[in-house]
Parts: C-alpha cells; sequence; structure tokens
C-alpha cells in the first residue's frame, strides 16, 4: 500500500515539475523545476530498492547535469523576450505523434519480448554497485571514457567562450544604464 500511494505522488509531483519547465517562461523557474523533477525521478528508483541508482540520479543528474544547465543558461540573455517562429502545424504534430508511438514501442517491445537475455547475468555474491561497475569497466569501458572526454572538452570550451564576454557586468550596473543599453540593441536590430 506505501508503495502504491508513494508512486503515484512522485509520479504526479514529476509531471508536475516537468510542466512547470515547458510552461514557464522565467529560465530560473525552469532550472529549478528541472532539478526538482530529477530528484522525483530517483524516488522512484529509491521506491524499487535500487538505491545505488537513486544516488546516482541525484548526483549525476540533479548536480552535475543541472550545474551545466545552469552555466549554459549564462550564455542567453534572459531580460529579453524571446519571439518563436511558428512552423506548419501540421508537421509538428505529426512529428510529435510519431515520436510519442516510437517512444512507447521502445517502451514496450522489450517487456512483452521473451528472447531478452543478460549479457553479464546477476551474481548472487556481489552487490547492486559491484554489478554496475563490472559491466560499465567491462563492456561500456570505450563509451564511458569518450562520453568523458566530450564532457571535458564542452566544459574548457564553455569557458572559453564565457571568458570573452565578461567586459560587461549586468549586476554592476544601474538600471539606467541597462535600459539604455537595451534601447540601443533594438535601434541596431531595427536598422
Amino acid at each position: 500500500m506505501f508503495e502504491a500511494v508513494a508512486f503515484y505522488l512522485f509520479a504526479f509531483l514529476t509531471i508536475a515539475m516537468f510542466y512547470i519547465v515547458v510552461t514557464t517562461k522565467q529560465a530560473l523557474y525552469a532550472l529549478t523545476a528541472l532539478a526538482a523533477g530529477m530528484i522525483f525521478i530517483s524516488a522512484f528508483f529509491f521506491i524499487l530498492g535500487a538505491d545505488f541508482l537513486g544516488a546516482i540520479q541525484i548526483i549525476v543528474y540533479t548536480g552535475a547535469v543541472m550545474a551545466l544547465y545552469a552555466f549554459g543558461m549564462m550564455f542567453f540573455d534572459t531580460t529579453r523576450d524571446v519571439k518563436e517562429k511558428q512552423g506548419n502545424k501540421y508537421i509538428i504534430v505529426g512529428l510529435s505523434t510519431l515520436a510519442a508511438v516510437l517512444i512507447v514501442l521502445i517502451v514496450s517491445v522489450p517487456m512483452v519480448s521473451d528472447n531478452i537475455v543478460a549479457l553479464y547475468p546477476v551474481a548472487d555474491d556481489i552487490g547492486n554497485v559491484q554489478s554496475v561497475g563490472l559491466v560499465l569497466f567491462t563492456k561500456y569501458l570505450i563509451p564511458f571514457e569518450v562520453a568523458a572526454i566530450m564532457l571535458l572538452v564542452a566544459m574548457v570550451a564553455g569557458i572559453v567562450l564565457a571568458g570573452k564576454k565578461m567586459d560587461l557586468s549586468l549586476t554592476l550596473m544601474s538600471g539606467e544604464e541597462i535600459e539604455d543599453m537595451k534601447k540601443e540593441k533594438n535601434k541596431k536590430v531595427l536598422s
């Protein structure tokens, strides 16, 4: 009974947080709701007894990935309004429907298939952490290292790009200076 109540509670909270992410216009609210949604996702792992995966969900996604998202948000001027160009609505609905059907198929096919066999069967004498480490550092060692190098390159590139725009600080400027800067930008855009 406790698991069912916890599941529905965390499912509602997760959907609510991701709804806020999609619908809000404030970048800070979106990032906060995204972090909360990822923490609520980790609750599902804890309910299922996969404590290690729940902790990794919190540490990796809520910690590291959210830090990268926040670092990326520094490149955007959140003080100006974004005007989106609307494309053909039929194409958007069609592609969204196709994506939804593909996701349902990808998730449901392994559940109904009898041909799924684990390449690394679970051993009784080792724990969950050791099993994840065994698969990660044997079968998936090269992709793991490539992903680490890609994250390192992205972080260095982000630092280099951020360093080029450090001549202005909106926090040190007065409100009048910010308004003058906005007017100047609007004049450049209109001309």
